[in-house]
């Protein structure tokens, strides 16, 4: 079995956890979990990659074992948590590479090919939006309402979302089988979500959000300029971001491989195999 290696990289002062797998000599593939886990979510197909390719999980500031500083301590948004990813490939020498995004891993992917569109040679979403199709309006219309109006009101409906029960539904919704999914996942993001301050780091990422949807046209042009190989492979059950979500990347990528699978949000928790190999042969053609 490949050797899955822990490790810590000090990146503008606040250390950030990564797991890496794969020889360097082969092409780098980096792995954007989303809300509200971290690189755990990637712990099934991290070593299936890594069998042919140099594969990069890193945990986002304020989620999983990386540090979780203030919000004085650190500008939250989607662009500083973008300048931190940056800055650990920069650390750890990696300087072309395929995504593989999830939900909030989307909006960072997209912003480092905006950055530097030479350095990213093909996507994976799986439920990572880029177009306004597809948000499910029982995940997003309290969370717009939030947008427009962040009064305590607005707040306390989104904050809910921060609570162990809703954590628990994006697991479970959707799920053809709810047992394959184990319930120690839900268990250990509330409990790092719920360390001290960092449910006010949460609501800014959520009201921070919003700036995501104004970003979609330029990266609608950037997948327009460069067509970068992209493969949406999506659980067609998603309570979050819907199927209209994935079969919207055709719209500027008509190459684009869209795959809807039975599943939720979580899909590698109960279609491992399927987007295993989904991957693994897009990854074949394009690196």
């Amino acid at each position: 079995m490949i050797p899955i290696h822990h490790r810590y990289a000090v990146i503008g002062g606040h250390r950030v956890f990564y797991r890496e797998a794969g020889s360097r000599d082969r092409p780098t593939v980096v792995l954007l979990h989303g809300f509200p886990t971290s690189s755990t979510m990637f712990r099934g197909i991290l070593p299936l990659l890594a069998e042919r390719w140099h594969v990069v999980a890193p945990d986002l500031l304020g989620f999983g074992l990386s540090d979780t500083p203030t919000l004085e301590e650190f500008p939250y948004s989607f662009d500083s948590l973008t300048d931190v990813t940056a800055g650990l490939l920069t650390e750890i020498g990696i300087e072309r590479y395929a995504l593989f995004v999830h939900d909030y891993g989307a909006p960072i992917g997209w912003r480092l090919a905006l950055r530097d569109p030479d350095a990213v040679r093909a996507i994976v979403s799986q439920s990572g939006n880029a177009y306004n199709e597809g948000f499910q309006p029982e995940f997003f219309v309290p969370m717009r309402a939030y947008w427009q109006n962040p009064d305590l009101g607005t707040e306390q409906v989104v904050r809910d979302t921060l609570s162990l029960e809703v954590i628990r539904w994006m697991y479970l919704s959707g799920a053809p089988d709810e047992t394959l999914i184990d319930p120690s996942l839900w268990v250990h993001d509330d409990d790092l979500l719920a360390r001290p301050g960092n449910d006010l780091v949460q609501l800014t990422l959520f009201g921070d959000y919003a700036t995501n949807l104004a970003l979609y046209p330029a990266v609608q042009r950037y997948f327009r300029t460069t067509q970068v190989p992209l493969l949406a492979v999506w659980g067609r059950n998603d309570p979050v971001f819907g199927p209209a979500g994935a079969l919207a990347f055709a719209t500027d990528l008509p190459d684009a491989e869209v795959h809807l699978l039975d599943g939720g949000h979580f899909l590698l928790e109960t279609a491992l195999d399927d987007v295993a190999s989904l991957v693994t042969n897009f990854f074949n053609k394009h690196l």
